[in-house]
């Protein structure tokens, strides 16, 4: 039985990849931001959870103590597309900036990047960082990246800190890599059942998306999770440093 930990385990990709895990009968612990979705999922699959902002140092240092001593898997799979989390969440305000706020557009556009880099490569900087005398050696990280790395994401910063997270992966498998840990990347494309898009996802959107893939479908929480279980398999000891792309062809590598 290996032990197992998930970030941003409570929805979506991190449920699923928490879920195949748990069919082996690994021990897993599932981190997030959101206490009750986290208890009420951990209870459903179960994980312990273990509730903690990944992008918060404090936090962070914090969720260490309740954490196993040894950590055969590491997935850092929390983050998402901070802009769109913002965008819905003015979408949905009815009042405008607080009397006297003088944000301006340089300011704002700041604060949309280093939301985007905080949720997404900076969790998964911290956490592997704060976890790392406790990874077994043999182990396995597991990175979630994204298609908007190779192809933008329509403007924002989410496409530019995936290329991040993919390139600090270098270092990080050099790193790791003389104790037996394998660290890579899992690329996914368009994945339906989550939480990603917010509610914007439009039929007409989606039915672009299907047809840029090769097979014709829209991609699935577990097809995430299946490549995460492999690369942390007996069977991809030799695979590290890699980027795998999971989109049913809409980017190929070649």
């Amino acid at each position: 039985m290996r032990t197992v930990v998930v970030t941003g385990g409570s929805a979506g990709i991190g449920r699923a990849i928490a879920e195949r895990f748990r069919q082996d009968g690994d021990e897993v612990v599932i981190t997030g931001r959101r206490a009750e979705l986290l208890e009420r999922v951990a209870a459903e699959i179960g994980a312990r959870p273990v509730v903690c902002d990944a992008s918060d140092p404090a936090k962070v240092e914090s969720m260490v103590a309740g954490l196993p001593e040894r950590i055969d898997v590491l997935v850092n799979n929390a983050g998402g597309n901070a802009d769109l989390a913002a965008s819905s969440k003015a979408g949905s305000s009815q009042t405008g900036p607080d009397e006297g706020e003088t944000e301006t557009g340089l300011a704002r556009l700041a604060a949309a990047w280093q939301a985007n880099f905080a949720a997404n490569v900076l969790s998964a900087v911290l956490t592997t960082a704060a976890l790392a005398d406790r990874l077994a050696d043999g182990g396995s990280v597991v990175l979630l990246g994204s298609i908007a790395a190779d192809r933008g994401s329509g403007g924002g910063s989410y496409g530019a800190v995936k290329v991040a997270l993919s390139t600090w992966n270098l270092d990080l498998s050099a790193e790791l890599g003389p104790r037996g840990i394998t660290s890579n990347v899992v690329s996914p494309g368009f994945i339906d059942d989550t939480e990603f898009f917010q509610g914007r996802m439009t039929d007409e959107r989606r039915r672009r998306l299907v047809e840029q893939t090769r097979n014709g479908r829209t991609g699935h929480p577990a097809d995430i999770a299946a490549a995460v279980h492999f690369l942390a398999s007996a069977g991809a000891r030799h695979i590290t440093g890699q980027v795998l792309n999971v989109n049913g062809g809409a980017w190929t590598t070649r």
